[in-house]
């Protein structure tokens, strides 16, 4: 598999090279001279989830890796389910919220942590991450206790629910959390800038777990075959994926699945209030202003950093732009739907009721919708229940960590900060 980098196109690697960097010069992002093209055969479909992955990756990674050490990779990384799960009348939830920190992110990160730990060889590595809420405890869970790896995770102080701050600032161990005193697109300018520093990226031999990531992308195209796959047969040439939008990680993937031959009629990007994309989408301008904290607030963020991998997937295709349709949903309307679903007996949360509500807007007739259930509900427990009125317990994962201490580190919103810490932590 070959990359090259969006910033400087001459610039090339593999895809070993393309996961131990992270990002390439001027902090651009890696992207595929090539997509590959599946055979979607009977095969295909009947196969179980694991099998479909198998294909999936291979078709990215079998000539590098080889296919059997791909195999390997995908059984050890995908052992939990995902269910498509019907809430009204042509609209399903993908629930990508089974896996061991109730999130999305489990499968970028605990595939991208078996990667990494295999093209590393044994040289000491440092994850430099920022969160906007799961990234960061499905990285620490996919990386803690691993031999010569450091995780580094900065998120925005009073921006992550305080489940989700549970869930990865308890940890200790080779996973430092640093609680930053600005917004999620302070803590991702503070991580580009450490690895713009050469010397610092170096020293600590830095490496990303963002979806700037090249191995997290890969892995979350695996899902949206798996949604395909659980639809009757002939309605998977007319699924609309609604796709909750913060650091557009996850629309990358879809449109990559696409462009592997995934019959996926088209994508909505659904936004909360923090709308760049959505307003770029009608104006042709990009225009980031500041960021809005909301319900759904792994979403708030105002300059996404998959956005030029988006473009460049629709110019390498072919495809207009304009085919992308974006939603901004705004708080009313994300507690609107939050209590629409739960009336027909399903019990959701904000990140999933944007996306759904952006489908109520979009699906037209003989369309089959599907949006993403990114999280648990339970991991925005205070939120689900001041809308929902009611009590929601907590899954074993959560209910271990509620009343463990919080170790994280306060920084300020300054790259020469997270430097300094670093080099006196590390």
């Amino acid at each position: 598999m070959e990359l090259y980098n969006l910033k400087h196109p001459a610039e090339r690697v593999n895809f070993a090279e393309a996961v131990r960097r992270g990002l390439g010069q001027d902090q651009g992002l890696f992207f595929p001279t090539e997509i590959p093209r599946l055979n979607l055969d009977d095969a295909f479909w009947q196969g179980d989830f694991v099998h479909r992955a198998q294909r999936v990756l291979g078709a990215w990674l079998n000539d590098e890796l080889g296919e059997e050490t791909v195999n390997a990779l995908v059984r050890d990384a995908f052992n939990f389910p995902l269910p498509l799960v019907p809430v009204e009348a042509n609209q399903h939830c993908l629930e990508l919220f089974h896996g061991p920190t109730l999130a999305f992110k489990d499968f970028g990160a605990r595939f991208l942590a078996r990667t990494l730990s295999l093209v590393a060889q044994d040289a000491p590595m440092t994850i430099l991450t920022a969160t906007s809420g799961d990234t960061g405890a499905a990285v620490a869970d996919a990386f803690y206790g691993l031999p010569n790896i450091q995780v580094v995770v900065l998120y925005p102080d009073g921006g992550i629910s305080e489940l989700q701050e549970k869930l990865f600032c308890t940890l200790g161990g080779n996973v430092h959390t640093l609680k930053v005193s600005g917004s999620f697109d302070d803590c991702q300018g503070m991580v580009k800038a450490a690895f713009s520093d050469a010397p610092l990226k170096a020293q600590f031999g830095l490496t990303s777990a963002n979806s700037i990531n090249i191995a997290r992308l890969l892995a979350q195209t695996v899902y949206y075959f798996e949604a395909l796959a659980q639809l009757p047969a002939e309605q998977r040439q007319q699924a609309v994926f609604a796709v909750p939008s913060g650091n557009f990680g996850n629309l990358t993937a879809g449109l990559l699945a696409k462009a592997m031959g995934a019959p996926i009629r088209r994508f909505v990007a659904a936004t909360n209030s923090n709308d760049t994309v959505p307003r770029y989408l009608k104006s042709g301008q990009w225009q980031p202003g500041p960021v809005h904290a909301t319900l759904s607030n792994a979403m708030d963020v105002t300059s996404p950093n998959n956005w030029p991998r988006v473009e460049a997937l629709f110019a390498h295709e072919g495809w207009p732009l304009a085919e992308l349709a974006g939603e901004r949903v705004s708080e009313a309307e994300t507690q609107a739907r939050l209590k629409a679903m739960h009336q027909v007996g399903y019990l959701s949360e904000p990140h999933a009721a944007v996306a759904s509500e952006a489908l109520v807007r979009q699906l037209e007739p003989g369309e089959v919708g599907v949006f993403l259930g990114t999280a648990h509900p339970a991991k925005f427990q205070g939120a689900v229940e001041a809308v929902l009125t009611l009590t929601l317990p907590l899954p074993p994962a959560l209910a271990a960590v509620q009343e463990k201490a919080v170790l994280s580190e306060a920084l300020p919103a300054e790259a020469e900060a997270l430097k300094a810490m670093l080099r006196a932590r590390l």
